[in-house]
């Protein structure tokens, strides 16, 4: 990835950051696809996204997309200059949506895949929320749906606190910043990976990550 960087935002910085989180595509379990998709173009100067997928049957049975946000100027709802969000989608079972410890089983999956592969996570905030949606008419054969849905967004260790140092500085130090990795990108993209998989039900490869019980058919 060539030779390492400050944590000073730059073009060149978001670049190494983009071809790191595709390296880490190659390195996700086989069970789910991860492809790079258009990013949003007014949340950030910079804006790199994947959406992925771990399909079963003939529908999908986790999906979700992880973006990467990179300003400059540092935003300060991020607490510094880049911020990680991601979003993750499954179908459940009526009876596991009914269930008032999914919420928080559902949390503890990303912060499980987090630390699991050491994917740096500061100011991580986000939202579970269970939705139903009944068919009606022709469509009342097929059955209800229900599913789990997270929204989260963190900052990773090269988003700096407060505003920017010196380039090579570290804020709040007079020494030199620790350089950049392409690791830290890598193990998010692995992170995201491990969540969808718990999501879907998949035997965790991670030691403690409990999984969700297998769709029924």
């Amino acid at each position: 990835m060539g030779a390492a960087q400050s944590y000073t935002p730059s073009p060149q910085l978001f670049h190494a950051v983009a071809d790191a989180m595709r390296t880490g595509i190659g390195r996700l379990r086989p069970e789910i696809t991860v492809h790079e998709v258009s990013a949003p173009t007014r949340l950030a100067p910079f804006a790199f996204a994947l959406a992925g997928a771990l399909t079963g049957d003939s529908a999908d049975v986790a999906t979700g997309r992880l973006v990467i946000l990179m300003d400059p100027d540092g935003q300060p709802a991020w607490h510094g200059t880049s911020r990680i969000v991601c979003y993750a989608r499954a179908g459940i079972d009526a009876e596991i949506a009914a269930d008032p410890l999914l919420a928080e089983v559902t949390w503890s999956w990303l912060g499980e895949a987090l630390a699991a592969h050491g994917a740096q996570a500061r100011v991580l905030g986000g939202t579970v929320t269970t939705t139903s949606s009944r068919r009606m008419g022709v469509l009342r054969a097929e059955g209800d749906t229900f599913d789990v849905e997270l929204r989260c967004s963190w900052s990773p260790d090269w988003a700096l606190e407060g505003t920017l140092p010196p380039e090579g500085t570290l804020a709040g130090t007079d020494g030199p910043a620790p350089p950049w990795n392409p690791a830290d990108a890598i193990a998010q993209v692995l992170a995201f990976g491990d969540l969808l998989a718990a999501m879907a039900g998949l035997p965790p490869a991670l030691s403690g990550v409990v999984p969700l019980p297998q769709r029924r058919a």
